[in-house]
């Protein structure tokens, strides 16, 4: 008979090796669910941190965006690259203020004249130049912009004035005593405040408005001209003829360099484009598929130069010993309709041609005669009129796109029915 204390002890001892097994297995095992449950943790913190990082992240982003934009912004006008520059010597070398220089004409000759090399300050408040016109020129070492209104008194050191003051169409004729004011003001203060104060020569851009509806065609400097002084347009029309009288006025009384230049009708890019004038009201109104609007039977006639012929001009008299008035204009003459047609063809338009009742001192005819220009200063137009066309209306449905990207498209300036009407220009 076997003894079962041996037997005893071994299962015993098997017993206990089992159990340490099992609790090893069993901490292995608890072990391992703790750390599982801190791995799960750890991830799931990591995520949420990262969330958090990420929130926080995008918020920083949001609020440096605007200022790297702006930096941006500096670093380009540090980097900006301006139009080809001369460079001259300080004999040769002008100080120039172009009052009205946002504006069309005036823009095109602080081109003209910063390339060559000098000096420019324009001054304009704005009322229908625009700073997009010189900002090219904005941070330039030769180059000045002041926002003021030139009816009130301007102190300024330079060498020669170029007055490009045009108060015309769109607010001019609605405010017509505003208008002739402002011509007159504006040419008092720069002939006494400037050009008398510090010898400048003064450049006075005048009209061919000044010729009215004329009786002698073509219009020669030596003709007075045949103008109502009480009609719609006797506000600019006569205005100008005044800033003529004070220019020559002083010239006498004060010894004052003067130049004034009758400038006909030019066009180009910059035009405004709801000025009211021929060439812009056509030009929009063939864009926009509207019908172009014709005043009368469309037999008037207009001579019309390309905008850098005209600034040529501007220059060469301004240089010149020419003290007596010079016109500056196309002397290649068409009719309203025969310019609407032309108009259609270069856009290639259907827009139909609308006849309205004729308007008031719409003069019949407009030629330049500018003998004078060729002989005294070697000047005439050379541009083609159906090429500056083609950049005139390229500028003019950019302007359109640009401005159908903001939900807003100008419309031409209607015909006034009742104290006279808008006329061709």
């Amino acid at each position: 008979m076997v003894s079962k204390g041996p037997l005893l002890r071994l299962l015993t001892a098997i017993n206990r090796r089992r159990m340490k097994l099992l609790m090893g297995l069993a901490f292995v095992a608890y072990v391992a669910c703790e750390c599982g449950l801190w791995f799960l943790s750890f991830l799931a913190n990591r995520s949420l941190q990262e969330n958090g990082d990420q929130k926080v992240e995008s918020k920083i982003e949001e609020a440096v965006a605007p200022l790297r934009e702006k930096i941006k912004d500096l670093e380009k006008s540090f980097t900006q690259k301006y139009p080809p520059v001369k460079f001259l010597s300080e004999k040769d070398r002008k100080r120039i203020l172009i009052t009205g220089g946002a504006g069309f004409v005036g823009s095109h000759l602080t081109d003209k004249l910063m390339m060559d090399g000098h000096e420019v300050t324009v001054v304009d408040n704005f009322f229908t130049g625009r700073k997009r016109n010189v900002e090219h020129w904005i941070g330039h070492e030769n180059f000045e912009l002041i926002n003021h209104d030139v009816v009130e008194p301007l102190y300024i050191e330079v060498s020669s004035i170029h007055s490009f003051f045009f108060y015309t169409s769109i607010p001019g004729f609605s405010f017509p005593s505003l208008c002739v004011l402002c011509q007159i003001l504006n040419t008092f203060n720069l002939l006494v405040l400037d050009s008398k104060r510090v010898g400048a020569r003064l450049l006075l851009a005048s009209t061919s408005e000044v010729y009215g509806d004329p009786e002698v065609h073509p219009q020669n400097e030596d003709y007075w001209g045949h103008v109502n002084p009480i009609g719609p347009r006797a506000c600019y029309d006569e205005g100008k003829r005044v800033a003529e009288t004070m220019c020559y006025a002083y010239m006498k009384q004060e010894g004052v360099e003067v130049r004034v230049a009758r400038i006909f009708n030019t066009f180009g890019p910059r035009m405004h484009m709801n000025d009211g004038r021929v060439v812009s009201n056509f030009i929009l109104q063939a864009l926009q598929g509207e019908p172009l609007t014709v005043y009368g039977p469309g037999t008037q006639t207009r001579a019309f130069q390309y905008v850098s012929d005209l600034v040529n001009g501007l220059v060469a008299l301004m240089n010149s010993n020419v003290s007596s008035p010079v016109n500056l204009g196309n002397p290649e003459e068409h009719t309203i309709l025969e310019f609407a047609q032309l108009i259609k063809k270069l856009v290639g338009d259907g827009s139909e041609i609308q006849f309205l009742s004729e308007a008031q001192d719409d003069p019949q005819k407009r030629k330049p005669d500018i003998r004078k220009a060729k002989l005294l200063l070697g000047w005439e137009p050379v541009v083609p009129l159906e090429e500056g066309l083609n950049k005139a209306i390229h500028y003019f449905r950019k302007e359109l796109e640009y401005q159908a990207n903001n939900q807003y498209i100008p419309k031409p300036k209607p015909a006034r029915m009742k104290k006279g009407r808008t006329r061709h220009n």
